[in-house]
C-alpha cells in the first residue's frame, strides 16, 4: 500500500492524504504538481523516472477495511531539494525520452 507522504520533497509544500496536487514515481518519490511540471519536467531527480497522479485512499469504510481510517497516511516527511545543475544534466541524458521509454 502507499505511504501517502505528507509533503513535497522539493518545495516541502503540504501534500495531505486527499491532494489532487500530490504526483508519485514508481519508487514512491512524492513532488507537488508545480514542481513536477516547472522545475522537474516530468523527469524523477532520484531515479530518472516519470510521474504520475497519486491515488487518493477513501475516508470512508466502503469495503473490507480499506480506508484511511484503518491505514492511515505516512507522517514521514522528505525534504532535499533539487539541486538544478544536476537535474538538468539528467533530463539532457534523457534527451526527450517519454517516461515509458526511459
Amino acid at each position: 500500500m502507499l505511504e501517502l507522504r505528507p509533503s513535497c520533497e522539493h518545495c516541502d509544500k503540504l501534500l495531505p492524504p486527499n491532494s489532487s496536487e500530490a504526483r508519485i514515481c514508481s519508487y514512491e518519490c512524492t513532488f507537488c504538481a508545480v514542481c513536477v511540471e516547472q522545475v522537474l519536467l516530468n523527469v524523477c531527480p532520484n531515479c530518472g523516472g516519470g510521474f504520475v497522479t497519486r491515488p487518493i485512499r477513501p475516508s470512508h469504510n466502503w469495503k473490507g477495511d480499506n480506508f484511511l481510517g484503518k491505514d492511515g497516511a505516512g507522517t514521514r516527511r522528505v525534504f532535499k531539494p533539487v539541486d538544478a545543475s544536476e537535474h538538468a544534466a539528467l533530463v539532457a541524458r534523457q534527451n526527450g525520452l517519454e517516461p515509458q521509454d526511459r
